[in-house]
């Protein structure tokens, strides 16, 4: 028999597999899956060339390692950068924006504590106030607050403004 096909068939085998675990970190729309499945047909061929027994073997080699790959590769695909990019996942980098610009915004509300203004619609117990120009939801201490009225910042939780009616 000629040992070339054996090698030929055990190459192709391995280079089908190797290419379906590399289609899951290079984007080629495909074309790699679909060289990994010409590679493990060839292989096959090869094997029932060199002999009917290997050729079984080659089969249900493909059989089982064949959807084993595959699901290494589908596990391993939502971590890599194409992945995160399909499941919408934040960078790094983005999510560092984010943090930060929460930060910024906490800060910026922190200072509005003991600042006045005047309420825009009645608080009953939220609703809007409007303080050095800018409009802001605020909730008020009491149960309720009439639209005109003058209030004061008394409380800045997170991002919620409590107030109370001045006077």
């Amino acid at each position: 028999m000629n040992e070339g096909l054996l090698f030929w068939g055990m190459g192709l085998l391995a280079a089908g597999l190797l290419l379906v675990v590399l289609e899951v970190f290079v984007p080629s729309g495909g074309l790699i899956a679909i060289a990994a499945i010409g590679c493990a047909v060839g292989g096959v061929v090869c094997l029932f060339r060199y002999g009917t027994t290997w050729g079984i073997v080659g089969v249900a080699a493909v059989l089982v390692l064949g959807p084993m790959a595959a699901g290494f590769a589908l596990r391993v695909w939502p971590h890599t950068p194409m992945g995160r990019k399909v499941f919408g996942e934040r960078s790094a980098e983005e999510v560092e924006a984010e943090r930060l610009a929460a930060i910024k915004e906490r800060e910026r509300l922190a200072a509005l504590y003991g600042a006045e203004g005047v309420v825009l619609t009645d608080l009953r117990p939220v609703g809007l106030v409007e303080i050095g120009g800018k409009r802001y939801e605020a909730l008020s201490e009491s149960t309720f607050v009439g639209a005109g009225a003058r209030v004061r910042v008394t409380v800045v939780e997170g991002n919620q403004l409590k107030v109370r009616a001045i006077g």
